[in-house]
C-alpha cells in the first residue's frame, strides 16, 4: 500500500473511531473533524489532530479542515455527506483523495428512482413504480434522495395519500435538500436482505455475502446478521448475481451495498443502493475476515482487490445490535449524561463505539452510541453469545435499547430465523 501521511474523517462518533482504528494499523495519521458539541468527544480525543468545523454538513468547511491539517485522504463515514457527489467532487477538486466511489456512481446510485431504472435495465428485479391508481393500495411513498428510512410512508387508503406525500416530501427536503418523492408497490411481509459488494478501479468486483436487516423500526435498522437465516440457496445465489449486476451498471468501485426485499416465496426485488460504508459492515468483516475500511483505502489509492470471488471465505455467523440512546419502549431519544459505561468482553465479542463516561449525549445528532457485534460457529451460538454480551453491557445515566434487544433475541420468530420487517412493526410500533 502506498504511503499516506494523514486521513480526515468527515464525520463523528463511532464511525470516525472505527476508521481511525484501521488507520493506526496502517500507519496513517488521523484527523478528527470536530463539530459543535463534540469538543470533548471520544473521536476528537483519539485522533492525532483535531480541526473544528462549523457543521458536519458544510462541505467547504470539511475540505478546508483537511487541507489545513495536511490530510491527503478524506473518508466520509456514513450519513451526513457520505453519499454526496458534490462533496466527493469538492474533495477531488482540492487535490485530495476521496475514500469512496466515483462521483458519478454516487449520483446515479444515490438517486433511488435513477438507481431503480439502472437496475431494471441491467436485468435486476424491481418493485413496480408508478401512479397510485396503477399500483393500488397499500403502497409506499419514498424519497428519491437520501436514505435511513427518512421520507418514507406506507399508505393504506386513497384518502391518506395526499397527506403522506406532503409529509414525506417535507421530511426529505429537510433531511436531504430534495423533496422529490415517488410511489412504489408495497410488499407487506418482506425480509430486508442486502449484499455487500467491493470493487476496484479496474472493474474487478466481488460480493462479500449478505446481511439480514429485517429488524427495524420506522425503516431504521436495529439488528443485523450475516449470513441471512433460512434463505433458500437459489435466492442467495440470485441475490449475489443481482448485487454485482447493479454495481457494474453504475461502474461502482469501493465498498457499497445493494439492498433487496425478499418475499415468502424467496423472490427478491431491488430497492436501493447505498454508495458508502454501512453501519452494519462489522458483521461482514466478522464472517469474512476482511477489513472493509482497509479495502476502501487501498482501492482509493488505485490498488487492485488482490483476490477473486473464489478467494472469499465465509466463516460462522455474526450478529450486530445497535446500541441507541433511546427509551426501549417508546424509542424516543434519551439525550443526557452518561455516568457509567461497561462494555461487554470475551471471546467473539467486538464493540464499535465512541461512548465513554462521563459523556453528554448531544440532542442534535444521531442517537447511536455504538454497536455490539458477536461472532460464533453457528447462529444458535451467536444468539446465545449476544444475549450474554447485552446482559453484561452497562450504560448508566441515559436510557438505551438494551432491554429491547434482550426481548428480541428471545422472540420465537427471531430465534427460528423467520423474522420479517412486518414483525418489527408489530414489536416496535
Amino acid at each position: 500500500m502506498s504511503a499516506a501521511r494523514k486521513l480526515l474523517v468527515a464525520n463523528r462518533g463511532e464511525i470516525a473511531v472505527r476508521v481511525f482504528s484501521t488507520c493506526r494499523r496502517l500507519g496513517i495519521g488521523t484527523v478528527a473533524a470536530v463539530g459543535p458539541g463534540d469538543e470533548g468527544a471520544f473521536h476528537a480525543r483519539v485522533a492525532d489532530t483535531r480541526v473544528a468545523v462549523t457543521s458536519y454538513l458544510d462541505a467547504a468547511a470539511l475540505v478546508d479542515a483537511a487541507r489545513s491539517a495536511g490530510a491527503e485522504l478524506v473518508h466520509p463515514g456514513y450519513g451526513f455527506l457520505a453519499e454526496s457527489a458534490e462533496f466527493a467532487e469538492a474533495v477531488l477538486a482540492a487535490g485530495l483523495t476521496w475514500i469512496g466511489p466515483p462521483p458519478d456512481a454516487l449520483r446515479r446510485g444515490g438517486d433511488k428512482l435513477e438507481a431503480k431504472r439502472i437496475a431494471e435495465a441491467a436485468g435486476v428485479p424491481t418493485l413496480p413504480t408508478g401512479e397510485p391508481d396503477e399500483l393500488g393500495f397499500p403502497l409506499l411513498v419514498k424519497a428519491a434522495a437520501g436514505g435511513g428510512g427518512r421520507g418514507m410512508r406506507v399508505v393504506e387508503r386513497q384518502e391518506d395519500l395526499d397527506r403522506a406525500i406532503e409529509t414525506a416530501s417535507r421530511e426529505a427536503e429537510a433531511a436531504f435538500g430534495d423533496g422529490t418523492v415517488f410511489c412504489e408497490r408495497y410488499l407487506a411481509e418482506p425480509r430486508h436482505v442486502e449484499v455487500q459488494v467491493l470493487g476496484d478501479r479496474n472493474g474487478m468486483r466481488v460480493h462479500l455475502g449478505e446481511r439480514d436487516c429485517s429488524v427495524q423500526r420506522r425503516h431504521q435498522k436495529l439488528i443485523e446478521e450475516s449470513p441471512a437465516p433460512s434463505l433458500p440457496a437459489e435466492t442467495r445465489a440470485g441475490l449475489y448475481r443481482a448485487g454485482l449486476q447493479a454495481a457494474a451498471a453504475v461502474n461502482y468501485f469501493s465498498a457499497g451495498t445493494v439492498e433487496f426485499l425478499v418475499d415468502a416465496q424467496g423472490r427478491f426485488y431491488f430497492i436501493e443502493m447505498n454508495t458508502r460504508i454501512q453501519v452494519e459492515h462489522p458483521v461482514t468483516e466478522m464472517v469474512t475476515g476482511i477489513d472493509l475500511i482497509r479495502e476502501q483505502i487501498r482501492i482509493a489509492a488505485g490498488e487492485p482487490l488482490g483476490y477473486r470471488q473464489e478467494d472469499v471465505r465465509f466463516n460462522g455467523h455474526a450478529i450486530e445490535c445497535r446500541l441507541n440512546a433511546e427509551d426501549p419502549e417508546t424509542f424516543t431519544p434519551s439525550a443526557g449524561r452518561v455516568t457509567g459505561w461497561v462494555p461487554p468482553g470475551g471471546y467473539g465479542v467486538r464493540v464499535d463505539s465512541h461512548l465513554m463516561a462521563p459523556y453528554a449525549v448531544p440532542p442534535f445528532y444521531d442517537s447511536l452510541l455504538g454497536k455490539i457485534i458477536v461472532h460464533a460457529a453457528d447462529r444458535d451460538q451467536a444468539i446465545a453469545r449476544m444475549r450474554r454480551a447485552m446482559t453484561e453491557t452497562v450504560v448508566e445515566g441515559v436510557k438505551t435499547t438494551i432491554p429491547f434487544h434482550l426481548r428480541l433475541l428471545a422472540h420465537p420468530a427471531f430465534v427460528e430465523g423467520r423474522f420479517t420487517s412486518a414483525d418489527s412493526t408489530r414489536l416496535t410500533g
